[in-house]
This record gives C-alpha cells, structure tokens and sequence, in this order.
C-alpha cells in the first residue's frame, strides 16, 4: 500500500530544492488551475530574461532545464506520493518556453494564440498529448521512478509540437 498523496504548500516547497523548480518556484502552488499559473509565469520570465537571451542560450537553458527537471519532477513527485502531481508545473514553463522562442520574434497577440493553443493541447490531451500522457503512467500505488519524472515533462513537450504544427499550418494557409 503507497502512502498518502502529500499537499504542497509554501513550507514544503523551501524544503528541498527540486521542489522549488518543479512547483515553479512557486506558481505550481497556485490552488486553482497551477498548470495555467505556470505557464503564465513562464511568460512573464520569458518576457523578463529574453534580451539578454539569443538562440544558443534559449537552447541551453531548456536543455539543461530539461535535464534538471527530470530530476527535480521525479523527486518532487516522490515526495508527493504522486506520479503526476498537477503543483508540478516545470513541465509547462519548459515547454511554453520552447514555443515563445521559436515562434520569436512574435507580436503579444501571437503569444496569446500560443499560449491558448497551448493550454488546450495540455489540458484536453487529444491525440498525440494523450498518447504520450498514458505511455509513461503507472500502476495505480506502484513507486513512483524516473519513467514518470520523465512522462511528466515528455507531454508537455508533444502538447509543444502540436501547438507548434497548429501555428505552422495556419501561418502557410495564410502567408
């Protein structure tokens, strides 16, 4: 028998470090909708560090980023006793950032199809998202390892692929 999902709450999240960046240091916190809280304070850092970034850095940081947050989602969501715990919000600020900065330079109104693009591909899951959302799930009390610290990140990552295929398409039918 596993032990009881844990709630994350300010106190827990200063207790270890992985926990600071899988709750978004802070914005997974957030009691209603922490998935959309995320991803618009991904926005509001891409906004904030995006002069001083350029294409090898933006690459970098969501590389390395990556790496980290397997990781930190991985142990996070040990210490939940949750295999995808929705205050685990990493995954969002990840992936949002891939799609800012490859659809930069974009207009604020671009930004916001995206970021709506976005949070229907995550939340909704249809096709390739859920796909990817059950391959990586486990049994229901099995220990929670690095297969579902890396599932949390990979749909996220594809719900990115498919916002990005959206935008493609409509900017050929357009252009």
């Amino acid at each position: 028998m596993s032990a009881a999902p844990v709630r994350p709450t300010p106190a827990f999240m200063a207790r270890h470090p992985a926990r600071w960046i899988a709750l978004g240091f802070g914005s997974g916190l957030s009691p209603k909708a922490p998935g959309t809280v995320g991803t618009l304070w991904a926005w509001l850092v891409f906004w904030l560090i995006a002069p001083w970034m350029g294409d090898l850095a933006w690459a970098l940081l969501i590389g390395i980023g990556t790496l980290v947050g397997w990781w930190a989602c991985t142990v996070t969501a040990r210490h939940l006793n949750t295999p995808d715990p929705s205050a685990v919000v990493w995954d969002e600020v990840l992936a949002f950032w891939l799609i800012l900065w490859l659809i930069a330079p974009s207009t604020w109104l671009g930004q916001a199809v995206a970021f709506g693009l976005f949070r229907f591909f995550d939340a909704a899951k249809p096709g390739p998202v859920g796909w990817a959302d059950r391959l990586f799930k486990s049994e229901r009390g099995a220990a929670i390892g690095w297969r579902q610290g890396l599932g949390i990140l990979i749909d996220d990552f594809v719900a990115a692929g498919c916002t990005l295929a959206v935008i493609a398409l409509v900017c050929a039918l357009l252009g």
